[in-house]
């Protein structure tokens, strides 16, 4: 075995760990989220819960992925792009379904356990920053849908004293926009640099690239 190749055994190994790790966190996370969210009503908690099992689907396929060829990882990167507007399209919904009569939800509780999201969301965000330039299409999903969390889940906290100031739920459904854009942006560079593996897949086997 070459050097080479005993070095990109060894980043797989090293990565394989760490989105098993980053898994388990989310997936543990995702039911304190979703049991507040739902006892306060709050459309962003909502969505950033099921946001925590999306990025639980995401590791998990990742660990699962990265013995495959360079063809079907390719594929894999596509299909968690697609993954990757999941919460979108749910924070969408919870803000149609209460856009007519927008209560607010109670600010404390969301801010207590959004707290908590962002200590979980920081350790995986640390766990898997060795990995945040890889060419490969599904470390860059993991890291850039942990590093869109920290993000919402600070929008979620300033949200939440904006609530208690305005005692209004419009914060709470312009945080599901926000949430929406986020996931966007991270589909459409997780979509391109499918795209490139892709390509070089097609490289490899002698086909012709337009």
């Amino acid at each position: 075995m070459t050097a080479r190749r005993r070095r990109a055994t060894s980043l797989e190994r090293q990565l394989r760990a760490a989105v098993l790790l980053v898994a388990v966190l989310n997936f543990a996370y995702f039911f304190v989220e979703f049991s507040v969210a739902l006892s306060i009503g709050s459309v962003a908690l909502f969505a950033d819960s099921i946001d925590f099992l999306e990025d639980t689907a995401i590791n998990l396929l990742v660990f699962v992925a990265l013995g495959w060829s360079l063809r079907r990882r390719a594929v894999a990167g596509k299909a968690m792009a697609v993954v990757i507007l999941v919460p979108a399209l749910a924070a969408a919904w919870q803000a149609f379904t209460k856009f007519s009569n927008p209560e607010p939800p109670d600010p404390f509780a969301l801010i207590i356990t959004t707290e908590g999201a962002v200590v979980v969301n920081l350790t995986c965000s640390f766990v898997l920053a060795c990995f945040r330039h890889s060419h490969s299409s599904m470390a860059r999903a993991a890291f850039l849908s942990t590093r869109n969390d920290v993000l919402v889940n600070v929008a979620i906290i300033v949200m939440g004293v904006l609530t208690v100031w305005t005692v209004s739920g419009w914060p709470d459904l312009l945080l599901g926009l926000v949430i929406i854009v986020l996931n966007v942006s991270a589909a459409k560079e997780v979509w391109e640099a499918a795209e490139e593996e892709s390509l070089a897949a097609r490289a490899l086997a002698g086909e012709d690239i337009d």
